[in-house]
């Protein structure tokens, strides 16, 4: 059978899960490790994730010696600590030595100090240094993300002696798709894809086939930079260099592919007001916690639409209809404004909203704001009329409905641009002001309106 065509049974599903958890609770270890069998080390993260806390620690009790090292890596934060609790030092370190050095450091770098401490003694010296030295670069750095382990052979070599030595080496990468070339202070000149160098001839030099464009990351550099560049020009990997431009490591895609889920989930949670570290695996009181915050903030910004209620409450009292339409419209406006604060979050993520077009994409969203305006303008007012038979009553709510639909769509595109203007994450409370502002602008122009066309 084809390895990339995986059979039904490979899929974490909820038979799958139920079987291993009543093994587990029966003390049926064997069948529980039956169950899992062949499992990718993803697939066994997953199904880990999907039990009950106290029968994940029944099965890396039962895993033993043979859990699998990567499966540590695929984990969420906070299931991987529950995990990692029950592991330990020595164990622990005998499964990083078989990760690799990017994701060895990421497991360690959630233990305290006086934890990561022992396990790092435990390590083979030649291992910890390595995973030492990733953890002294800044976390989501491409100093955390790379590997140590490269292919690096010298310009001046033929095709024929680099595939010798790559024969002959004990110490590869498991998997790499570049031949580096550096010149005698270990600086990158160029790179050779894998597939060019087994075309060549064995007398071709490796200089004349190289090619001498490369990317080259410094090690600092964000992990969301790197993620944004491996996209931008469709990289498999990419060397990366020292403070000096020196080669000391590499970053592959499949690291790169985990960067970009990572990025897209944490915008996606903060434009929801989420803690997205482990959210779904907190007890619910800790979930409380962490989404408090957010509600407090948002029950400020209510009482600020309340207040902005209140000061037409002798408008309302005088026409009931106007507290039944109000949701209306600040509904409408807080939906069109998401749609656009949507867009421009990840538009500014991907660098495709930037200083040279925002003047350009502000015209189009007010545009699409005034066009989206006056089509359901006529649709409340419609409504509205049909609804109360007042002529003058549709009239405010279709005036309203424009003026709110064009404040929100430049205002979902004016806040995410202001708070990356000023260095703020714009997916961060992005959401909350843009409701606070539909809101207010909404009740305001509509009850506003009211008290000058109606009374």
């Amino acid at each position: 059978m084809s390895d990339d065509i995986l059979p039904v049974s490979y899929v974490v599903s909820t038979d799958l899960v139920r079987d291993v958890s009543d093994a587990l609770r029966e003390g049926r270890t064997a069948d529980a490790l039956a169950f899992i069998g062949e499992l990718h080390a993803a697939d066994i993260a997953d199904l880990t994730e999907a039990l009950p806390s106290e029968l994940r620690d029944a099965l890396v009790h039962a895993l033993g010696r043979e859990l699998d090292p990567e499966m540590l890596a695929e984990l969420d934060d906070q299931v991987r600590d529950e995990v990692l609790e029950q592991i330990e030092p020595e164990m622990l370190a005998t499964h990083l030595a078989e990760l690799d050095t990017d994701d060895a450091a990421e497991v360690l770098e959630d233990l305290d100090v006086d934890e990561r401490k022992r396990v790092l003694e435990a390590l083979p010296p030649a291992d910890r240094e390595l995973v030492a030295e990733a953890l002294s670069y800044p976390e989501s750095s491409a100093g955390r993300l790379m590997q140590r382990d490269y292919v690096a052979v010298p310009e001046y070599w033929t095709v024929g002696q680099v595939i010798d030595w790559l024969r002959d080496s004990d110490s590869l990468p498991e998997e790499f798709y570049e031949l580096f070339v550096v010149d005698p202070r270990h600086k990158p000149v160029g790179a050779v894809p894998l597939s060019r160098a087994m075309r060549a001839k064995r007398p071709v030099r490796v200089a004349d086939i190289m090619s001498a464009k490369q990317k080259l990351f410094p090690v600092e550099m964000d992990q969301e930079e790197v993620a944004f560049q491996f996209e931008q020009y469709d990289l498999t990997s990419a060397a990366v260099v020292d403070v000096d431009g020196r080669l000391i490591g590499q970053i592959t895609i499949d690291d790169v592919v985990d960067v970009i889920e990572e990025e897209h989930e944490e915008d996606l949670h903060r434009l929801g007001g989420v803690n997205a570290e482990g959210d779904l695996f907190h007890s619910a009181g800790q979930t409380a916690r962490r989404r408090s915050s957010w509600l407090l903030v948002n029950l400020f910004t209510a009482v600020i639409a309340s207040i902005t209620i209140a000061l037409f409450a002798d408008t309302i009292e005088q026409i009931v209809a106007l507290a039944i339409l109000m949701p209306i419209v600040a509904s409408m406006g807080g939906n069109a404004g998401t749609q656009t604060l949507t867009v421009a979050v990840r538009a500014l993520a991907t660098k495709e909203l930037t200083s040279a077009n925002a003047w350009r994409i502000f015209w189009k969203e007010t545009v699409v704001g005034g066009y989206n305006g006056v089509f359901f303008a006529i649709l409340a007012g419609a409504l509205s009329y049909a609804w109360f038979n007042q002529p003058l009553l549709g009239i405010v709510i279709a005036l309203a409905m424009i003026v709110n639909l064009v404040v929100a769509g430049v205002s979902g595109l004016l806040i995410p641009l202001a708070m990356w203007r000023t260095g703020m994450d714009p997916a961060i409370s992005a959401a909350i002001l843009l409701t606070t502002i539909t809101d207010v602008v909404g009740f305001f122009a509509f009850l506003g309106l009211a008290k000058i066309i109606l009374l």
